[in-house]
């Protein structure tokens, strides 16, 4: 399983903005084929901080997702309210405890 993390930093005035979007597009996302898990997260000390945690049954279902039209279309929308450039991981699940 691949974990995906996404570190997104937004303007202040697009927070609003994003937080709609994601809310339109998460149940594609998660349903999107291979997806397990998603979840968005907010900074407690910065609230223009987000991060996106993902997990995937493997790498090429990610690519699949990631050469998507959808993605595509959701990102286009989403990169435009970027305060800074966004970060991004692919790591590897050890162990996950519920």
């Amino acid at each position: 399983m691949i974990v995906r993390i996404v570190k997104l930093t937004f303007k202040n005035e697009n927070i609003a903005r994003f937080k709609q979007l994601f809310g339109e597009t998460n149940e594609r996302i998660r349903r999107f084929s291979g997806c397990n898990f998603l979840a968005l997260y907010q900074d407690r000390e910065n609230p223009a901080v987000f991060f996106t945690y993902s997990h995937w049954k493997s790498e090429n279902y990610l690519e699949q997702y990631r050469g998507s039209d959808f993605f595509k279309g959701v990102w286009a929308k989403t990169k435009v309210l970027f305060a800074e450039e966004p970060q991004a991981w692919s790591v590897n699940a050890i162990k996950t405890l519920n």
